[in-house]
């Protein structure tokens, strides 16, 4: 199942932004601890971004790339 990847707009608490996942129709969020559902529509501001982008995402915050094929398949 196709996952398509989004950064979410930079915070105080996360000047980087968040990355998103959306898998199957279903929005995560990553975590310290990995993929956590999120509830509700996609937010504000979230832009897609391309699987390259993401793996630099996760190499500048300290995941291992990894984790972009750990996104859990919906329900």
């Amino acid at each position: 199942m196709e996952v398509r990847f989004l950064r979410a707009e930079a915070t105080m608490a996360f000047p980087r932004g968040r990355l998103l996942a959306v898998r199957g129709g279903r929005l995560y969020v990553l975590a310290p601890d990995g993929w956590d559902a999120v509830g509700g529509r996609r937010p504000e501001g979230a832009r897609p971004i391309s699987r390259e982008e993401a793996v630099r995402w996760c190499r500048f915050e300290g995941f291992g790339e990894e984790v972009l094929e750990q996104v859990p398949l919906p329900g």
